[in-house]
């Protein structure tokens, strides 16, 4: 393995990502009309998507930077009592669409992540949230798979190798959750 190519292909990535800057500025304005109506950021995700939706809607919840009150931000990947009891009932690709169903509301916002765009659970989310009048926002890898199809805005990164599109997942949330903090108590 060749550590400085494996560095250099992350700056290439990042370097290609700024030509989505202004689609990262759109999905925070979302975020911030949402949170300003008094209605909620919901977020899920699988596998390593799953850590980063804890964690953007962590940091909402929490702080990003600065010392403020709380944003309203839900992940759906951590909840095990009901995602276990959802899977075993309905099927594991029910896991999501369910709790959009149960806590979900209109105007609300669903960001779904996955690398493929492809994951079943969160696409079958999307529907939910579609027919409860929520906004679904796709966080992808290139291609933006099935994912792109269905969500109101896709943020398609620039690669196609798991952990790439994940970094840049997360740079990009990162961005998003500064730019509302800093809208909110600037």
């Amino acid at each position: 393995m060749d550590i400085n190519a494996s560095i250099d292909t992350i700056i290439g990535n990042f370097q290609a990502l700024r030509k989505l800057s202004p689609l990262v500025e759109a999905i925070s304005h979302e975020w911030i009309r949402v949170l300003k109506s008094g209605n909620k950021i919901l977020f899920c995700g699988n596998g390593g998507s799953a850590s980063d939706a804890q964690h953007l809607a962590a940091e909402l919840v929490g702080r990003y930077k600065l010392n403020r009150d709380a944003l309203a931000g839900i992940s759906l990947n951590t909840d095990t009592s009901a995602i276990t009891a959802i899977a075993n009932d309905y099927g594991f690709e029910c896991i999501f669409s369910r709790q959009v169903e149960g806590i979900g509301k209109e105007g609300d916002i669903l960001v779904g992540i996955s690398t493929s765009g492809n994951s079943k659970n969160i696409i079958k989310a999307f529907e939910s949230a579609k027919n409860k009048g929520i906004m679904c926002i796709a966080f992808t890898g290139e291609t933006g798979g099935e994912m792109k199809n269905i969500a109101d805005i896709c943020l398609n990164v620039p690669a196609t190798v798991t952990n790439n599109i994940q970094e840049m997942h997360i740079a990009c949330g990162h961005i998003m959750c500064e730019y509302v903090e800093s809208h909110f108590f600037g």
